[in-house]
């Protein structure tokens, strides 16, 4: 019979005679249990923002993007274009062209990003969905779709034939420039809708159609400065990011969603490693008064461990009773946080009791990972704080 284990679960369940130590025992399994619950919670918490802060640029981004190696475009043969459809786990591709560019409308203007966008855009792309106002472009058209901080900013309307909306965009070539007309590429065109999706990116884009985007860049017919992808779901990036390659010949680069936003995903990254360092220490804080326990328990059973001893016990048994009365300790009480912790992000998603807005309720994410990732956190915890108590069992004490 392994006698540490069943002495270490009698100590566990059963009061001392000395009050102040089940006191203290009592704390330190309060001081678990909460802060398995607060590190669980505040690790759904943030698994909840991290998801609505991507959800906006989620919009925006394709699963995959292709853009050139070198240069600001590249060119796309119909032959590349039908070896893209073959490709297994592709669901849709969109020709794109982006180029920051001067728009003008009744005496202000704004220099952001034109954006033209093939039919097959509104099936890689959720933008369309997002319409604040109005409606999407139409193909072969001047028709625009304008974010809404540049309709604010520019007190832009729909349809409105009095003030023209104009874009400027620079003419290609060198040499002298005497007028405005050999400088610049200059059209007006036609806002049919507005969308709304964040701050940031509501002033970053207007759209357009890609024949408009490339008659103003002077691109021919096939150049492109990208291709925006949309994928199955649970597909296999690496192998569709290696084919693409194979079919440019390593003329263009793929990135991924996280590849698109590298510094907001490492910035939500980074928040996330120091939220739980931060709720991590609460916890080490908490198992000083589980080694305080430990420690005192010792000096309770000293009688008890010297006997024991007497008996023929070894000192790393008498050791092991304490290591294991802390550590089933700390794994009990990580069970009922994380049970509590669990129920609490539950009603949360359910009921939505904490509102941010009126409208938007404070965004919580129940996930298997967070849970192994506290569970985890507080057994090596609690077993390294009741490796330190059980180290005071030595021979010169039971002596």
């Amino acid at each position: 019979m392994n006698f540490p284990l069943y002495i270490a679960k009698r100590y566990l369940f059963s009061k001392s005679k000395n009050n102040a130590i089940n006191i203290i025992t009592g704390i330190a399994s309060v001081g678990i249990i909460v802060g398995t619950m607060a590190l669980f919670v505040v690790l759904s918490v943030f698994s909840g923002l991290r998801d609505f802060s991507l959800s906006f640029s989620n919009d925006f981004d394709p699963d995959l993007k292709v853009n050139p190696v070198s240069g600001k475009s590249f060119y796309i043969s119909a032959n590349q274009e039908n070896e893209i459809k073959k490709i297994e786990g592709v669901v849709s591709y969109s020709k794109v062209i982006e180029e920051r560019v001067l728009f003008y409308f009744d005496g202000k203007e704004q220099v952001t990003y034109l954006k033209g966008v093939d039919e097959n855009f509104t099936k890689t792309n959720l933008v369309a969905d997002n319409l604040f106002n109005g409606q999407w472009l139409r193909k072969d058209t001047y028709q625009v779709v304008v974010g809404y901080g540049i309709s604010e900013k520019l007190s832009l309307g729909l349809f409105d034939f009095n003030n023209p909306f104009e874009v400027y965009v620079p003419k290609k070539g060198k040499g002298v420039i005497e007028s405005e007309a050999e400088a610049f590429n200059k059209s007006a065109l036609i806002p049919v809708g507005i969308y709304a999706v964040s701050e940031d990116l509501d002033s970053k884009y207007v759209f357009c159609d890609l024949s408009l985007a490339q008659e103003l860049l002077e691109y021919e017919p096939n150049q492109v400065s990208g291709i925006e992808i949309k994928t199955k779901p649970e597909v296999s990036e690496s192998k569709i990011i290696e084919k693409i390659n194979t079919i440019f010949d390593g003329k263009t680069e793929v990135k991924n969603r996280a590849q698109q936003n590298a510094t907001l995903y490492k910035m939500l990254n980074t928040e996330n490693i120091a939220v739980y360092l931060i709720f991590t220490l609460v916890i080490i804080i908490a198992l000083f008064n589980l080694i305080g326990a430990l420690i005192m328990m010792i000096l309770d059973k000293k009688s008890n461990l010297k006997t024991l001893f007497n008996l023929g016990s070894e000192i790393q048994d008498l050791k092991k009773i304490f290591l294991l009365q802390g550590t089933l300790l700390s794994v009990l009480g990580g069970i009922i946080g994380l049970v509590l912790g669990i129920i609490v992000v539950l009603i949360q998603q359910k009921f939505q009791l904490i509102m941010i807005t009126k409208t938007l309720p404070y965004p919580v994410i129940f996930g298997f990972k967070n849970v192994l990732i506290v569970f985890v956190t507080i057994v090596i915890l609690g077993f390294l704080a009741s490796l330190i108590a059980s180290s005071r069992v030595s021979k010169k004490l039971l002596e």
